[in-house]
This record gives C-alpha cells, sequence and structure tokens, in this order.
C-alpha cells in the first residue's frame, strides 16, 4: 500500500481533532490522522514540532455530506 499526502508540523497545544477541523472541516477524520500517524496515539496534546503525516482522505460528495447532518439515532438505553 502506498500513502501519498504530506508532513505537517504541529504547533503547541494542537490535537488530533484540531488538526483534523482545520484541514478537513470535520473532527472525524481524526481517526485518519491517528492510523497514518501511530507513534503519536498515545499524545493527547501536541508540543510543538511534530511532524504528521497527513493522508489523502476521500471527502464525501454533497450528496452524501447531506446525509452525514441527519440527526443522530438515540442509544436504546437512553429511551
Amino acid at each position: 500500500m502506498t500513502l501519498t499526502g504530506f508532513v505537517y508540523v504541529c504547533s503547541g497545544g494542537e490535537t488530533f481533532d484540531s488538526i483534523a477541523r482545520e484541514l478537513w472541516e470535520e473532527e472525524n477524520y481524526a481517526a485518519d490522522l491517528l492510523c497514518a500517524n501511530p507513534e503519536y496515539a498515545t499524545k493527547q496534546t501536541f508540543t510543538g514540532g511534530e511532524q504528521l503525516y497527513i493522508p489523502v482522505v476521500e471527502l464525501p460528495e454533497d450528496d452524501e455530506a447531506e446525509d452525514m447532518s441527519a440527526p443522530p439515532v438515540k442509544a436504546p438505553w437512553r429511551e
């Protein structure tokens, strides 16, 4: 498998979630960042200077994005 992307240099205080939100406007892609950078998987907050490999991710089409905005289903134990 060949990954193609780029390297991102973290600033102090950033997290996988905040970087995903900055790059793709969606925190859900933090999992893609974690998978591409397993050596930092235990880091909750970056100190600055860490270099993350940023994978290429497939963004949903506009139609798919609308489906993702549907209200979440309630967990059965909360009903």
